[in-house]
Formats: structure tokens, sequence, C-alpha cells
């Protein structure tokens, strides 16, 4: 049986409690309708991990791990929850700096991922208490409405693995995109033929990603980069591992497009490292990877300090991409040479029933409006995600 929970604002002198009295997780998987292709992998089962947490007064907040759910979802319910239950959510600074010295090595992995999920959700909590978007409790939306792109088309099996990008992105115009990203790293030349027809195919007026998804090596990255460059697109995202920082630095080198990377960085150092090799014209962190709200203002910050645009990562369910939003809508905004300044935030195309759980998004300008509701900007409940939990988890003190 669920709690009711109480969704409005609650006084300053109870909201200053806000004890966290329950954490629980919601295994989430579903099957794409057609696996989803890119440079290395077919993606045949999509997996996440949604955090709730609950309060004494009776609020929510919620968080999510895209990557590595499990053992997110382990370290939470062994490690980290027990040290947040009992404080109050209001504090999610100070839980910030409590947890992330203790995770050790694991910097950039799971550890992180599970830090990032506490501290969305204790973000969430902390706004609705006092009645507000997390935008504002972060001191205020510079935009009421912010840029999207679609994450996709994807690459097909068989002979033809970008023949279905046509009619795909023609659907993707329809919509109300004005930007759109599909995946690429077949080969450069291939690469280069699908990016002069994408080109050709939206015009001059609407704009265009590659992402490579660290698919190539070194010398490849570099010749499909000098070979797409004609066509024009905003940024080219991932073309090498993200630890190859040489090999981004010689991408960038190869062409005057902006080169994009930085979903799979977790650690503030990781960043520094990053956009010290002066490879990236475009910084992605992701909030489910970099620590949430708080990691991720200090990456920005970092990258503001160079000058580097900075925009969310979010290929997850509505949980990132609401939070892509409140986040996106702060940032001061940038040109970046597209048809809107920048920060874009993406949004999955692919089908995917947790991203539709934040209602119709994309309006006819390429915009999706900053939800009105507080925290997130929507309550979510538990029953929402039922028809794809595999398996519910609970810590309480």
């Amino acid at each position: 049986m669920l709690l009711e929970l109480q969704t409005g604002p609650i006084p300053f002198s109870s909201a200053s409690i806000l004890k966290v009295t329950q954490i629980n997780g919601y295994h989430l998987a579903y099957t794409p309708r057609v696996p989803l292709g890119n440079a290395r992998t077919f993606m045949r089962k999509r997996e996440f991990l949604a955090l709730e947490i609950r309060t004494d007064n009776g609020l929510r907040g919620w968080g999510e791990v895209f990557s590595s759910p499990w053992a997110a979802a382990a370290l939470i319910q062994q490690q980290l929850g027990p040290l947040v239950c009992g404080r109050s959510a209001l504090d999610h600074g100070a839980i910030y700096a409590d947890l992330v010295p203790r995770i050790g090595y694991d910097k950039r992995g799971p550890a992180m991922m599970a830090i990032s999920a506490l501290d969305m959700a204790l973000h969430d909590i902390a706004a609705r208490a006092h009645g507000v978007s997390i935008a504002q409790m972060l001191g205020g939306a510079v935009r009421r409405e912010l840029p999207c792109y679609a994450s996709g088309p994807f690459i097909a099996e068989g002979d033809d693995p970008y023949g279905n990008y046509p009619r795909e992105i023609e659907s993707l115009l329809s919509q109300g995109f004005k930007a759109v990203k599909p995946r690429a790293g077949v080969s450069p030349q291939a690469d280069a033929v699908m990016a002069q027809h994408v080109r050709a195919l939206i015009g001059p007026d609407a704009d265009f990603m590659l992402d490579m998804n660290q698919g190539y090596g070194t010398a490849a990255a570099r010749l499909a980069a000098s070979l797409i460059e004609p066509a024009r697109p905003l940024w080219i995202e991932e073309p090498v591992a993200p630890e190859n920082l040489d090999g981004y630095a010689a991408t960038a080198q190869a062409t005057a497009c902006a080169i994009a990377g930085g979903e799979a960085i977790g650690s503030l150092a990781g960043f520094d490292a990053f956009l010290r090799a002066g490879a990236v014209g475009v910084l992605q962190p992701d909030l489910g990877v970099c620590g949430g709200f708080t990691g991720y203002r200090k990456v920005a910050a970092l990258a503001e300090s160079r000058d580097i645009a900075v925009m969310p990562h979010a290929f997850g369910t509505a949980i990132n991409f609401l939070a892509s939003l409140q986040i996106a809508a702060t940032q001061m905004p940038s040109r970046g040479g597209a048809w809107a300044s920048y920060p874009f935030v993406e949004y999955d195309v692919t089908g995917n029933p947790l991203i539709a759980l934040a209602g119709p998004a994309i309006q006819s300008n390429g915009c999706a409006a900053l939800p009105d509701g507080p925290g997130l900007g929507m309550d979510f409940t538990p029953d929402q995600f039922e028809p794809w939990t595999v398996r519910h988890w609970r810590i309480e003190p």
C-alpha cells in the first residue's frame, strides 16, 4: 500500500526537518521495438534505476541511473543509502560533500552514479519543500523554453545501416524538431555520405549533430571528421573513447567542426583533464553520472572559465529529461552557430515509454517548456513505473 504523500509547499518551520525516512529503488526495463544501433553495439534491452526518496514530511523526490543501474543500486543499498537516511534533504550539499570522499577509487563509475541519483532526488525534495522548481531554487530560470534536439535516428541491422534515416528525420522535423542527432560510425566514408544526405534533407535552417559513440580509433576518427566537415554538423560527439585524450585532441585538430563529449565522465578532476586537453567545444555532463545537480554545477563552472559550451546529456527516463530541463534553464545562453542559443536539451525519440511519462514535450518551435510545478516539475508515483518495474527494494533507518 502506497503512502499518501503531500505535493504542495509546507511551512518552512516544518520543511527545515525533511528527514529522509525511506529510499526506494525501482529497476526498470523494456525491449525496444527494433534494436538501437550505434558504432559499438545494438541495444536490445534498456534498463534504468528510478530512485525515490521519502521524508517524514510526506514529500518525495526522484533521481535516476541510466548506466550500471544494478551496480549503483547495490552501492546505495549497502553503503550510501544508510548514510542518507535520517538526514535532512535540505542538506543535499553537505550530504554530497560527505558521500564523495567515501567512494575511494570509483570516481567515474557506479558509485558516482549512485551519488548522482541521490543528489537529484534530494534536490527534488528540497525544491518541493519550498514550493518552487529546482531551477528557481538554484537561482532562477534564465529561459522558460529550452531548445531540444532529437536523439536519433539509430543505425539499423543489415546491409543498409543508414537506409531509414531520411524517413525518420522527415518525421522528426514534422514533429517540430529543428535539430537531430543521428548515430554514426559505420565507416568514415559511409558517415560522410550520410552526413551530406542529412544536410540536403534538413536544409540550411535546421541543424544536425553526429554521435559516434566512442566507435573509432584516432586515425579513423580524424579521417571521418575531415570527410564530414563539408556537411557542417554542429558537433561530432564522442569520436573516440573518453580516456583517449590525445585522440580527442588529434580529432579536433583535423576539423573545424566542434567536438563534443563528457557523458561518461564522473569526477571533477576527470572533466578538468578533458578540458585541459583542448579537444572539446561542447561539454556534455550527464546528471545521472557526474554527481547530479551539485556535480553538474561544478562542471559547468569549470567549463565556463574556458568559454566552453555546456549542455546536459540525457538518454534515460523522464526523470533525467526533466532534471536536464531544470538545470539547462539556469544556464547563461551562449551562441554556438545553431538555430537557437545553447544549451540544448537532448530528447530520446526512440519510442522509449519511460521518456513519454514526461508528457508532450516538444512544441512546434523546437523547444520544450519548463514545467510550472515544484521540484522537477512533475510528481511521479511508483504506479506510473509499475508496467516496467522488474524489481523493487527499500531502505529504512
